[in-house]
């Protein structure tokens, strides 16, 4: 699945009759709390000992796309758009891949 589909298909679980401000708020919130939700799994495997769960990171990041997903729909941008963009953006900032210092 690309970015492109993975938008139409999470599309059908948004209300595209509420208004954009609406939407893009909702988006920005739900991105707040979501990221809350992986750095919460993130500190108890580094501070408590619990196992660093895939299935339970996979599924807050899938929550993450999907706020990311709407905030890009209420505003008629595709994911791939963004994809892309952020890429040629990578790609300018650092032509031959990250080094450190």
């Amino acid at each position: 699945m690309n970015f492109d589909e993975y938008q139409r298909a999470a599309a059908r679980t948004s209300d595209p009759s509420q208004p954009t401000i609406d939407r893009v708020t909702n988006g920005a919130l739900g991105l707040g709390g979501e990221a809350g939700e992986v750095i919460e799994l993130v500190k108890k495997n580094r501070y408590h000992g619990d196992e660093l769960g895939i299935d339970p990171l996979c599924k807050e990041l899938g929550d993450l796309l999907w706020y990311i997903s709407e905030m890009a729909s209420a505003v008629n941008v595709s994911l791939g758009a963004i994809a892309r963009t952020n890429i040629a953006k990578l790609r300018a900032r650092y032509p031959d891949g990250f080094k450190e210092g």
